[in-house]
């Protein structure tokens, strides 16, 4: 299949599988028959509000991205829906990239027929160079499978820091995230395609201007790559840092749009699991916000 993506694409991620269950409901240790239930609704609420959104988004770009162990039955729904369809395929919380289900990846993703495959990838180029290198041989042997199917790869790269460019910088997170973190990026992301990783999309962090975009988009479409595709996540940030990333990174030329998830539906929940706000509720909630979402990356996108 033809390496890239070439349109608008409006992600609601709603895969995480960790913090859901610790941060979010507050399980410590293994969940309760009732409690995978509880997750699985609340999976189904954030779905119900993305499809509230999606008769009125723009035709075929608004997807769900969600795993199977909480959201299997929404997966299933947003495929049965028309909607685009992303599983997650990694391990929760790792700091080193291993496939959720191994050497059975593959029943698992023909399983659901998801439009992307994402994988969430820890890589500082600066980093441990031994797990950078078998993290790579993993992913390229996904690649490959991945390859000449009509499923695409969607690569989320987080570049954490090293506490010896936290202390060059004399800074912190924000520092780093400023002056480091856009070539180290776009470093990763050349060091992985010479390895072999190939992915249609690359999902990336909040960077603070355009300019910074333009060097992962860049590298991103470097080698003949021209219809490789770039979005932006979330990380959770508040809206209005949100709102920011966005509008820097949607005049970007290989920039599509973003793949975000607590941002929309974190405070929904919240109040739905303490009672304050009933289901039909936290669904609104939850579909204003993404709504809200997709009219500031599209309206930004235009006005470029």
């Amino acid at each position: 299949m033809s390496l890239g993506y070439d349109r608008p694409l409006y992600i609601l991620a709603f895969d995480h599988r960790t913090s859901f269950q610790t941060k979010l409901f507050g399980i410590e240790g293994a969940p309760t028959p009732d409690d995978r239930d509880r997750m699985a609704e609340a999976k189904r609420i954030i779905l119900d509000g993305l499809l509230a959104v999606a008769e009125s988004a723009p035709s075929g770009a608004v997807g769900a991205l969600v795993d199977e162990e909480h959201g299997a039955s929404a997966a299933h729904r947003a495929k049965e829906q028309g909607l685009l369809l992303a599983m997650s395929a990694e391990k929760s919380s790792q700091p080193e990239f291993e496939l959720e289900f191994g050497d059975d990846f593959a029943a698992h993703i023909e399983a659901f027929e998801p439009d992307f495959v994402k994988v969430l990838v820890r890589y500082n180029p600066e980093g441990d160079r031994d797990m950078n290198r078998r993290q790579a041989a993993r992913l390229a042997a996904l690649s490959d499978w991945l390859a000449p199917r009509p499923t695409k790869l969607l690569f989320e790269l987080l570049v954490p820091p090293e506490p010896a460019q936290l202390a060059a910088l004399g800074s912190g997170p924000d520092g780093f995230a400023a002056e480091l973190r856009p070539r180290l990026a776009a470093t990763a992301i050349a060091e992985l395609q010479h390895a072999g990783v190939e992915p249609d999309i690359w999902k990336v962090e909040g960077l603070d201007t355009a300019a910074d975009y333009r060097v992962v988009s860049d590298a991103a479409r470097a080698g003949g790559r021209d219809d490789v595709a770039c979005v932006v996540l979330g990380a959770g940030a508040d809206e209005d840092t949100v709102a920011h990333w966005l509008r820097e990174a949607a005049g970007v030329d290989g920039f599509v749009g973003f793949a975000i998830g607590r941002t929309i539906f974190w405070g929904p929940l919240t109040a739905w699991l303490a009672g304050t706000m009933d289901r039909e509720a936290a669904v609104e909630a939850i579909a204003g916000n993404y709504r809200r979402t997709i009219e500031l990356y599209a309206g930004a996108a235009q006005a470029v």
